[in-house]
């Protein structure tokens, strides 16, 4: 190893011992004979000393900011009066014996903390943006709500299953990002809008139990709190009814938010129903906040009983999905064009963090809901066919949800846009502008998929013509 210890670990216990460490200059400030280097890493920061007399006294007067650096010295207690007590190194520093430039830093396209308001600029140069105070926290912030979901769902017994990016196009809403097939040349994979069906098929294989930290891609417009590709906390339990879903979401909720952020958030979650919402709130996504502008105030709820079916342009469409479980009367096919759904969506501080609902596994009822979107036996067999033959093998009673990671993300650390909680998010034009794609490909690779561009314009834009 480099170094002895990280640079969080270096407190008092330390002194008058020798340590190495690695980082980044985050300051430099030189007087007289002696040069003072705060040096960073991600657990902390420290102040280094070292004086005229020392050999590598010139090499730390050529450095500039943002180099990488190795420091080795001994551990010495502040001067009283000197200590810094926002750093949980502020009570030593290291005087350095030895310095090590491991990698020197050019001019900087912008100061690292000072709150660049240039969003373009700052996602070309992630890679520094990311080392800002103000990206770590949001990316700690992430890793440690990830872990914290992680542990409550393993140990409620979930069982963790990875599904399949390249999948097939299904009607979800959205517009797919498609895939094109070298061997099969014409023929498309889609990568997943959700691990919808797969997490269905979960269940009819006996894993009543699913959990996935699943990455899903919409070809939409985007908005702050969208992106291409986002992730999402995707669940799936069987044997179950509403209720059971909402409880052990509030309870995986409830144990996120103490340990990661330290609040409390009080259960049960209030339950609107679709109608009282749009009529009170005018909004399926209410904001129960007292203040609606204060952001640590965390005003969950729950919105239920939506309707089954939507219309547009004179035909259903279904709200959720054609997979969701309609309120049924006596007789198990006792629902219209008008019915309500056994569909909730929660809803934090105004915005729908997730959704979810109790799934159709009945045949009868499946082929009702069909029916009534006008789908034909040829275009539900094409695109739905394994799921059917799937729940026809004794499928189980069972519901999920599905939860906008990001969104979430966004309202914990109370930034605006979800691009501030990712680390490499796309720009509001769906463009990785450090990558810069998309891009052109080679000719070659077109060639073999089969693919033809027309009216390519290599616009700045990254736009490209129609495919054929």
């Amino acid at each position: 190893m480099l170094r002895t210890h990280n640079i969080g670990e270096v407190n008092e216990k330390l002194v008058g011992k020798k340590v190495k460490l690695c980082g980044w200059v985050d300051s430099i400030r030189e007087h007289g004979k002696v040069i003072f280097l705060d040096v960073r890493d991600r657990y902390s920061k420290i102040q280094a000393v070292i004086v005229k007399s020392n050999g590598d006294f010139g090499l730390a007067k050529g450095l500039t900011k943002e180099s990488c650096v190795l420091v080795e010295g001994e551990v010495n207690a502040r001067p009283k009066g000197t200590e810094n007590k926002e750093l949980s190194t502020g009570n030593v520093e290291l005087f350095i014996g030895k310095l090590e430039v491991l990698s020197k830093s050019p001019a900087l396209p912008f100061e690292i903390n000072e709150g660049i308001e240039n969003e373009e600029l700052r996602l070309k140069y992630r890679f520094l943006d990311l080392r800002s105070e103000r990206m770590h926290k949001n990316i700690m912030l992430r890793s440690d709500t990830l872990h914290a979901i992680r542990d409550f769902y393993h140990n409620e017994g979930f069982a963790e299953i990875e599904t399949p990016i390249l999948a097939k196009s299904t009607p979800e809403g959205a517009r797919d990002y498609l895939v094109p097939s070298r061997n099969f040349k014409g023929k498309f994979y889609a990568l997943p809008q959700s691990p919808q069906l797969f997490k269905q098929l979960s269940q009819v294989a006996g894993f009543d139990k699913y959990i996935q930290i699943a990455r899903c891609f919409r070809d939409e417009d985007l908005r702050s709190d969208r992106q291409p590709e986002f992730t999402q906390i995707d669940v799936e339990m069987s044997f179950i009814e509403q209720d059971d879903i909402i409880e052990k979401t509030e309870k995986m909720l409830v144990e996120v938010f103490d340990k990661v952020l330290g609040v409390k958030v009080k259960t049960p979650f209030p339950r609107i129903g679709y109608d009282e919402a749009m009529k009170k709130y005018g909004s399926d996504a209410p904001d129960l906040r007292k203040d609606k502008g204060d952001k640590k105030e965390f005003a969950f709820c729950w919105v239920v009983d939506f309707p089954l079916f939507e219309k547009s342009d004179n035909r259903c469409k279904s709200t959720h999905h054609p997979f969701t479980m309609p309120v049924v009367g006596k007789n198990k096919l006792d629902f219209d064009s008008g019915s309500k759904s056994v569909a909730y969506d929660v809803v934090l501080n105004g915005v729908e963090i997730g959704g979810g609902s109790i799934r159709i596994h009945d045949s009868d009822i499946q082929e009702k809901v069909f029916d009534i979107l006008k789908l034909s036996k040829n275009e539900v067999k094409d695109k739905f066919g394994f799921l059917l033959d799937a729940l026809s093998f004794g499928a189980p009673p069972h519901g999920g949800i599905a939860l906008g990671f990001d969104r979430l993300m966004q309202i914990m650390s109370g930034e605006e846009s979800i691009r501030e909680v990712i680390a490499y998010p796309k720009n509001k034009e769906a463009r990785d502008v450090m990558l810069d794609a998309p891009s052109d490909v080679d000719n070659k690779q077109l060639k073999e998929l089969g693919i033809e561009v027309l009216n390519s314009g290599k616009k700045k834009s990254g736009k490209k013509g129609k495919k054929k």
